[in-house]
């Protein structure tokens, strides 16, 4: 055992050589030298202030919903919030940590009979990565119901108020700043009839499950959607539904989804992103921009 994982022990358990493609829904992505679950904020800062003294790399990870790891090792330190996932409910205000399932907790704002996370009961990732994405879907986001965000940055924790975080589509300023690192989110949501809760819920998950591949790991929309048309129209009149390069393949199902097929590397998908940028600039002159973020490159 080094120095490092024994200074990390004294704060987290410690696991080595981690497949990244076991804690991304791609399952894609080489092995990290330390994943590091802490599984409270003090626990958290001293894991932080031992890889600021060691002067290694690292990656807050949650979910890993939208990340496409390379297949290189990762000579650093990843730091898995999955422990991170209290939640609390006061009234119309929920406070959850960054890494609840969004999933799970929109089913318990059912339960509490609240309003304003249905649109986020699809989405696969941990309520961190729902807030430094902003995802959306049926035309809302998650800034419509965030009113601060517990950070942790310069070595200390605050909370910084829902109009400071720069929210747009698809974006964030912790996308400007990635050592700005999201603890927890404070949400206002309305209370509104269970049932009619429920039934926007039940709706959407079938229309889910009609138009997407759940069945293959992804990462969700690959492309952002340009200003006048859906990215998945220009994927389509490229003629590339059902496309594959190596085990990555374009979903016959949804073609803004592109699915590890049959174990994909990540040079596979990334090529395959890359000719549909290079059609679709070609044939619309449009360019499209991912969702997705690159990591370990």
């Amino acid at each position: 055992m080094d120095e490092l994982e024994k200074s990390l022990r004294k704060f987290a358990e410690v696991e080595t050589d981690v497949p990244l493609s076991t804690m991304t829904t791609l399952r894609i992505g080489g092995k990290a030298g330390y994943v590091v679950y802490p599984d409270n904020t003090v626990s958290f800062d001293g894991v932080m202030r031992i890889i600021r003294k060691y002067n290694v790399p690292y990656k807050v990870l949650g979910n890993g919903s939208n990340l496409l790891c390379s297949d290189k090792p990762f000579e650093g330190v990843v730091v898995s919030l999955r422990r991170f996932d209290d939640y609390y409910f006061d009234d119309c205000r929920l406070i959850a940590q960054a890494g609840c399932s969004i999933i799970a907790l929109s089913y318990q704002c059912l339960q509490e009979s609240l309003s304003g996370l249905e649109f986020a009961s699809g989405i696969p990732a941990t309520v961190g990565g729902v807030t430094y994405m902003n995802a959306g879907a049926y035309r809302s986001d998650m800034s419509a119901v965030i009113e601060g965000v517990f950070v942790y940055r310069d070595g200390r924790f605050e909370w910084l108020p829902g109009s400071e975080c720069e929210f747009g589509y698809r974006t964030s300023i912790f996308q400007k700043h990635p050592d700005w690192i999201i603890i927890a989110v404070q949400m206002h949501l309305v209370k509104k009839d269970q049932k009619e809760i429920r039934e926007i819920m039940d709706s959407r998950r079938e229309r889910r499950m009609a138009s997407q591949p759940l069945d293959k790991p992804s990462c969700g929309s690959v492309f952002r959607n340009p200003d006048d048309i859906p990215a998945w129209k220009l994927i389509e009149g490229i003629g590339y539904r059902g496309h594959r390069c190596g085990g990555a393949m374009v979903s016959p199902k949804h073609v803004n989804f592109i699915v590890n097929e049959d174990h994909a590397s990540a040079v596979d998908f990334l090529t395959l992103v890359e000719e549909i940028q290079d059609k679709v600039r070609e044939k619309y002159g449009i360019d499209l921009y991912t969702e997705v973020e690159k990591f370990n490159w």
